[in-house]
């Protein structure tokens, strides 16, 4: 009984003075101009490179659909297409190259 009785004591009394003394204001934004330039410029690199990312990435995702328009991205059916060579030759036995 006596430790229910100073449980409750120390829950209803004691703690919330604790949590009364750790509010404390901690800040968080820099107060010297020098600092905060700092920070607004960092925040400007920051945007800058996600804006850059954002549109490499559009720029990559409009060469895939230019290729895929064109059909470059099926694979060739034909195994071993032989290179030009000099004087017209075409490098193989087959015709039309």
């Amino acid at each position: 009984m006596k430790l229910a009785v100073f449980l409750i004591f120390m829950i209803f009394f004691k703690v919330p003075l604790l949590w009364g003394q750790a509010k404390q204001a901690i800040e968080v934004f820099p107060s010297t101009p020098f600092y905060q330039y700092i920070i607004y410029e960092n925040l400007a690199i920051f945007w800058i490179a996600i804006i850059g990312l954002i549109v490499i990435i559009r720029m990559k995702l409009r060469e895939i659909e230019r290729v895929q328009k064109l059909g470059l991205d099926k694979t060739d059916h034909r195994p071993g297409v032989p290179l030009p060579l000099e004087d017209g030759e075409n490098g193989g036995d087959r015709e039309g190259f």
